[in-house]
């Protein structure tokens, strides 16, 4: 079974897989007249802060997650310029970044900086991911104050398209390949206008042709109807 969950903000991907699989086993249990677990599993985690589509696959479906890894993906994403977080997100210590009587960087500027990412790049994900180094997660390692050197990746960026901007905000919709680091983003284009910026919300809006309009509510999806 494939199932497109809406996550929410403040919540691990992790944690939405427990409690789908929580309500999933209680149904087959109650089919099954014995307990029983059902195998749930994720095709590709979003951070705690971040909500939008989640792909979970259960049973025999879960043998497909490889399918799912390499799709590409819309978001939408909000920056703040002006300032720059130790983990590229709302979730690390913020600093202001902005030069002493920096002007804000007008429509034009915006939109040239932004375009200068689209294509194939290159890309340095962040110290808080969990790529392993070494056998460890970076994250893990960035936490015990440790700096890992992370390792150059190429990825794709599709298009960017401009959605708001009012200085310091700026939200954009990004189409990119897998393994696109949305905050590494974020801070490139605050590096490339010269004043910093961090992500402050991000919203997975797409995985390949699979839409966020076509998924439900963690809390819908808790007190429907049985699915087994």
């Amino acid at each position: 079974m494939i199932i497109l969950i809406d996550k929410p903000g403040q919540m691990t991907s992790f944690g939405v897989v427990a409690r789908v699989r929580r309500v999933l086993s209680e149904q087959a249990s109650a089919l099954a007249g014995a307990k029983r677990k059902v195998k749930v599993g994720h095709t590709g985690t979003l951070d705690p802060f971040a909500t939008g589509l989640l792909i979970l696959l259960s049973e025999k479906d879960t043998k497909r997650s490889d399918e799912f890894l390499k799709l590409d993906k819309v978001y939408l994403a909000e920056l703040e310029l002006g300032a720059s977080s130790a983990t590229g997100d709302p979730e690390g210590p913020i600093t202001a970044t902005a030069p002493i009587g920096f002007t804000p960087p007008s429509l034009d500027q915006v939109n040239a900086a932004l375009q200068h990412f689209v294509g194939s790049i290159k890309q340095t994900p962040p110290i808080y991911s969990a790529i392993k180094i070494d056998g460890q997660r970076a994250y893990a390692l960035a936490r015990k104050g440790k700096t890992p050197k992370m390792p150059e990746r190429t990825i794709e960026i599709h298009s960017i398209a401009l959605a708001d901007y009012a200085y310091p905000k700026l939200t954009i919709r990004v189409h990119c390949s897998s393994g696109t680091y949305i905050r590494t983003l974020a801070e490139d284009i605050g590096r490339q206008l010269g004043c910093g910026a961090y992500l402050t919300a991000l919203r997975r809006e797409k995985i390949g042709d699979y839409s966020i309009q076509n998924a439900q509510s963690l809390d819908h999806f808790m007190c429907a109807q049985p699915l087994l």
